[in-house]
């Protein structure tokens, strides 16, 4: 991304991408994806999204959550799916760990927090000739592995922008920036965008997808192989961690390493990973992907319903664990 993506969202012959925020419903151990029922999960999560996010989702094609939910903490107020990423914590010189507060993205309206949310189509110019099909009911994918120790390992369109302002792109690396960002470390995650047509999830929850994205940008590698022949909308999540806060390097580790860490550990960021789980009401995201609109023009019932900032912020899903994830800890919460 050699510019910024809202000097691209005004690019002519532009084909409908949505770009919206959506604020924190929670901050807990909980992994309803990859741990089921668990309670609590390995590591925390900052989860954004439809309120029946809970520890047992359930799944298949009969299993919509846009029932359930009562309301959601995103910008376009059909929109239930659920979210989620792990959390960045700061590591101090003494050894004690603080959660690092997340703020919103530029020209969103309404979020406080959370996470950008971006549904694309071929890029921000064209959607092609293919036809853009969106997630089914009870569709969920992963991007990423909270296991991953190697440079190597790390799948295309996972990455971190050391922010020099709040609209800086480009620059992205795999591992976590070994400096003080100026404002704040942006993680960027984009979702494998071409589907087999058979499987809303598989056992790894990655292998009925296939990506096409090229590194650190928005627009496909090439076409959808023969083994998963659908084109879907490409998802990208991008979260600001607001490390300004620990920018002071007096308190960073004594041998001059980065002192960020996720929740699961990982100091490197070749760990970060994704969750989502498809929850919009209808055949909304459809009518959002066969139309020409961009961004939060999507809002306001062309074609989408949207909210105000109070809706947007007041979804919220009421801790199920009892444990700090605030404050100086003396260790990761589920750490060993």
């Amino acid at each position: 991304m050699k510019s910024t993506l809202l000097a691209l969202a005004f690019a002519a012959s532009s084909q409908a991408a949505l770009r919206f925020g959506c604020s924190s419903i929670s901050i807990q151990r909980l992994d309803p994806l990859v741990e089921p029922g668990r309670i609590p999960s390995a590591h925390v999560h900052q989860i954004v999204g439809g309120n029946s996010f809970n520890a047992t989702m359930g799944s298949g094609a009969n299993n919509d959550i846009a029932d359930r939910a009562t309301c959601t903490s995103c910008f376009f107020s059909e929109d239930f799916s659920n979210y989620w990423t792990a959390v960045l914590y700061f590591k101090a010189r003494n050894g004690t760990f603080k959660r690092v507060p997340i703020k919103a993205n530029s020209a969103l309206e309404g979020s406080t927090d959370g996470m950008t949310i971006y549904y694309t189509q071929k890029d921000f110019n064209s959607n092609g000739n293919a036809k853009i099909t969106a997630f089914p009911p009870g569709f969920r994918m992963t991007v990423g592995s909270p296991t991953t120790t190697e440079k190597s390992d790390v799948v295309n369109g996972l990455s971190y922008t050391c922010l020099q302002n709040i609209n800086t792109r480009g620059s992205e690396t795999q591992e976590f920036p070994t400096k003080p960002c100026p404002a704040g470390i942006m993680a960027i995650h984009h979702f494998p965008a071409c589907w087999d047509g058979k499987n809303l999830d598989s056992p790894d929850h990655q292998s009925h997808m296939y990506s096409t994205t090229k590194k650190g940008t928005f627009v496909e590698a090439g076409p959808c192989p023969a083994s998963h022949p659908v084109r879907m909308p490409q998802l990208a999540y991008e979260t600001i961690w607001d490390t300004t806060k620990f920018n002071d390097k007096s308190q960073w580790p004594a041998d001059g390493s980065q002192p960020f860490v996720w929740s699961m550990g990982d100091r490197t960021g070749y760990a970060t990973h994704g969750d989502y789980v498809f929850g919009w009401k209808g055949d909304s995201l459809q009518k959002a992907m066969d139309s020409s609109c961009m961004f939060q023009a999507c809002g306001n019932g062309k074609p989408l319903l949207s909210q105000n900032a109070a809706a947007i912020n007041n979804c919220k899903v009421k801790s199920t664990i009892n444990e700090d994830t605030e404050g100086w800890l003396t260790s990761l919460p589920g750490a060993m």
